[in-house]
């Protein structure tokens, strides 16, 4: 790379400015929550437009058939690709337009984007809309710099990240978009900071335990089996033995917040008995089950096997302690640890880019939860993968979500001198 192209290339995206928070706005403003999957597809429609008009090649495709999809909420996914008039290798951005719902405490309209204070705040705006305007004003920055680039360069806008992303990566993954030789490197600009290239992410294992009880009249509960009471003995065992055993567990990924260097485990939801869905008052029934929703969160140093095994045992232990205690255990996601290699050459790329613009070594971590990276190694294959882009991880999915303005300019500019890196401009 020529010495004076990183300085070209800020000073152009530093002239974008006003086009990189316009843009956050726009994307901040289709309320895309997931679930149910509201307006997916006039979002994907507005980038791939403006993609179309800088050159790039545009398909949409929708998840068929994955968790979520139907007619009324269409899992649309957008990709775009630019040939350039080399050959050489694909480098893609990957950004999910999927974002929760807004919940309380806002103090602004969640889907405003109301830019104040060098801020755009909103729903969606760190997590991760302002990843995904940053890195489209990067490639544009880049073409215009260097409008002759060899290889390729895609940009993809996909869905259903918040929950599990099978209708976005996973289904792309499986059509081959994201598999050698198509996609050489791939760039997902979640939030992890400016300053941090995230290798990739611990373990997660989601269940569901039920206990089975018997039914009976509420005045006689001794002639039912409460599934409630079944359920409080699983959390009792939890808090007594697995709990434990998972703070002692440690690993040497360096997985941030601190916190997140150990396994963990999360209750996620209990349902027993009867539902809330009535008017009037309940009947008088002992619960005959009760569903527990447990979400695993566990270390390269673990064994998926072990880690389900832990569970198991406690809850064999309670069958042979507790007369007419039964359960039930079902799977419902299980994904590896993954973590990219600090040699490989995309977190040499942008650890370059980093100490170019910001004039310090980046922080190599580990997310703490899954994020699309998963799909791209399990379905993809392809290791060279890793997340960059602005935002702080903690304002994710909390009431005045925002990113910062000077955070997306410089992460813009630390993407596009990474590509040029990568795609070997001079």
């Amino acid at each position: 790379m020529s010495g004076d192209l990183p300085a070209k290339l800020n000073r152009r995206i530093a002239d974008k400015t006003d086009d990189l928070v316009a843009l956050t706005c726009d994307l901040i403003r289709f309320p895309t929550v997931n679930p149910p999957g509201d307006a997916y597809a006039p979002c994907a429609e507005y980038i791939g437009r403006r993609l179309a008009s800088r050159g790039f090649e545009v398909s949409y495709m929708r998840g068929e058939g994955t968790p979520g999809d139907s007619d009324r909420y269409p899992r649309t996914n957008v990709v775009a690709r630019r040939e350039g008039g080399r050959p050489g290798p694909t480098v893609h951005f990957n950004g999910h337009i999927d974002v929760v719902e807004a919940g309380q405490g806002w103090s602004v309209a969640p889907f405003e984007a109301i830019v104040r204070d060098g801020r755009v705040f909103g729903r969606g705006a760190c997590d991760m809309k302002g990843g995904i305007a940053a890195a489209i004003i990067a490639m544009e920055a880049l073409i215009e710099e260097r409008s002759d680039i060899p290889g390729t360069i895609e940009i993809s806008g996909t869905v259903d990240e918040e929950s599990g992303g099978f209708g976005g990566v996973a289904y792309l993954a499986e059509k081959g978009l994201f598999s050698r030789p198509r996609v050489d490197h791939v760039i997902i600009p979640e939030p992890l900071n400016k300053d941090r290239i995230c290798l990739g992410h611990r373990g997660v294992w989601w269940a569901e335990i039920e206990t089975h009880g018997r039914i009976a009249h509420g005045s006689m509960p001794f002639l039912g089996q409460c599934a409630v009471r079944g359920m409080g003995a699983v959390i009792e065992a939890f808090e007594r033995e697995l709990f434990p055993l998972l703070d002692q567990k440690r690993t040497s990924m360096p997985v941030v917040p601190e916190g997140a260097r150990r396994s963990t485990l999360n209750i996620n939801a209990i349902h027993g008995g009867q539902t809330d869905d009535f008017t009037g008052l309940p009947s008088p029934n002992v619960p005959d089950s009760c569903r527990m929703t447990i979400d695993r969160r566990f270390l390269i140093e673990e064994h998926l096997d072990d880690v389900k095994a832990e569970v198991r045992s406690i809850l064999d232990e309670l069958v042979a302690a507790r007369p007419d205690f039964r359960y039930s255990l079902k799977d419902i996601m299980e994904v590896l640890p993954t973590m990219t290699d600090a040699d490989a050459p995309v977190v040499q790329s942008v650890s370059d880019a980093v100490k170019t613009v910001l004039g310090r070594e980046p922080d190599l971590v580990i997310s703490p939860g899954t994020y699309d990276q998963k799909h791209i190694a399990r379905i993809g294959h392809l290791d060279d993968c890793i997340a960059y882009g602005p935002g702080i991880l903690d304002l994710a999915h909390t009431p005045d979500e925002w990113v910062g303005i000077d955070d997306m300019r410089e992460a813009a500019t630390v993407m596009a001198i990474a590509t040029a890196g990568l795609l070997g401009i001079d």
